[in-house]
């Protein structure tokens, strides 16, 4: 299915949405924020990122922009996951290069849906 880097500060989020997305058949690698992110992306080199917004360190706003503005990431699919999903914040998003939201609290099986599509889609 491909390979996906769950970020997320919150344990228990970034375990729920791994078991999910390996019950689907991904292989799964975890970051607990936007700095560990940046420091395991090339290692894992994911074809899908899961992105919460709200973290410490290195927030998802900054991580995904340092992601999208770097030529050797920059084609990775950025799944952005957050509690403000207000019109303000998708249009930051698109600026960014962000290939989707995803809205807090999510169903998982939702989650999984916008990773598998952009998983399928993934020139990688």
């Amino acid at each position: 299915m491909g390979r996906v880097l769950v970020v997320d500060d919150d344990e228990v989020i970034r375990q729920l949405i791994a078991l999910n997305l390996r019950l689907e058949g991904f292989e799964v690698h975890t970051a607990v924020d936007g700095q560990d992110c940046l420091d395991r992306v090339r290692q894992v080199a994911p074809h899908v990122i899961t992105l919460d917004v709200m973290m410490p360190r290195l927030d998802g706003w900054i991580t995904a922009e340092r992601l999208k503005g770097d030529a050797a990431t920059r084609e990775m699919k950025v799944v952005l996951i957050t509690a403000r999903a207000q019109e303000s914040d998708r249009r930051r998003g698109s600026s960014i290069g962000v290939d989707a939201f995803v809205t807090k609290p999510f169903d998982p099986a939702e989650l999984i849906d916008v990773v598998r599509g952009l998983a399928s889609a993934d020139p990688v």
